[in-house]
């Protein structure tokens, strides 16, 4: 066994018995932790049950049944969307539910304390700290690139925060009608393509293909959500891109920018691109590179 698999197993095995999640009554509650974790994800405004599946990570007939166990206790009730597909269930949480999430909340900040409790100054803070790293990088590890149709609701959804921030970000603003550098069609495979990177079932960034000529792709709509910056997942999108340019037997790629995205120059230079002269009309676009695909 690798050294660092074996840490990572090791220390798996020490959260898990010191968190208390192997109890089948996490925190001294009448339930194991999944259902506790259902009842925080439900949360004070409720969620959908395929929400609730996608943060959770768990099969539908797992959800259902855990969910069911809830409303057998009176902790919360499912209910089909009024005005929406019928088939769209929402749950929420009673009233018991409700004050049953409060007390889960104050014995899980019991014991966090009671981690930190026996640990000097420097050592709780230490602790902290590297939490927090560990948590950074399993939320990193967590994000999926799959490809998808750019026509998709979640595609539609990450483009149109795509064009939200160039409004916001554009020192002269955005018009989305002045910009026909590429459309959706183009990003549509066998020639091009849209990924999207999600993290626990929700949508954090988008990245998309579309080829120039019979050699020469180009890279377009690349955006990650603010939540989700400084995890690596710009440079992942760009090299998931550029291999699937190379899978499409392209042998260089292209880009633009705008002057006031310093982060995505940046990026690009350290990715291997080299600026060069203007090579569309982009009304929007101050700075061009390419790079050659080996």
């Amino acid at each position: 066994m690798r050294a660092d698999t074996a840490a990572i197993r090791r220390f798996n095995r020490t959260v898990t018995r010191r968190l208390g999640v192997l109890n089948e009554k996490y925190l001294g509650r009448d339930r194991p932790l999944v259902e506790s974790r259902m009842l925080f994800e439900i949360g004070s405004s409720g969620a959908t049950v395929r929400e609730l599946r996608e943060r959770l990570g768990l099969d539908s007939g797992y959800a259902s049944r855990l969910l069911r166990a809830l409303e057998r206790k009176g902790l919360a009730a499912t209910s089909g969307s009024a005005g929406e597909d019928g088939r769209v269930k929402h749950v929420r949480l009673t009233r018991s539910g409700h004050a049953e999430l409060r007390r889960i909340d104050a014995l899980s900040d019991d014991l966090a304390q009671s981690m930190l409790e026996p640990l000097t100054r420097e050592q709780a803070a230490r602790l902290v700290a590297a939490m927090t790293e560990v948590e950074r990088l399993l939320r990193a590890s967590g994000i999926e690139m799959t490809p998808v149709d750019p026509y998709g609701p979640n595609a539609q959804w990450c483009l149109g925060r795509y064009f939200e921030e160039l409004a916001s970000r554009f020192p002269e603003g955005y018009d989305r009608g002045a910009d026909v550098a590429a459309g959706l069609d183009e990003f549509r495979p066998p020639e091009g393509c849209l990924l999207l990177a999600s993290l626990f079932g929700e949508s954090v960034g988008c990245g998309a293909l579309r080829v120039l000529t019979p050699r020469m792709g180009e890279i377009k709509r690349l955006w990650v959500s603010p939540q989700v910056r400084g995890l690596g997942v710009g440079r992942r999108l760009l090299e998931t891109l550029e291999q699937a340019a190379r899978e499409r037997k392209l042998r260089c790629v292209r880009l633009d920018t705008h002057e006031s995205l310093a982060e995505a120059r940046q990026l690009y230079r350290t990715s291997g691109y080299r600026e060069i002269a203007r090579f569309n009309a982009n009304p929007y676009a101050h700075h061009w590179f390419e790079k050659i695909l080996e």
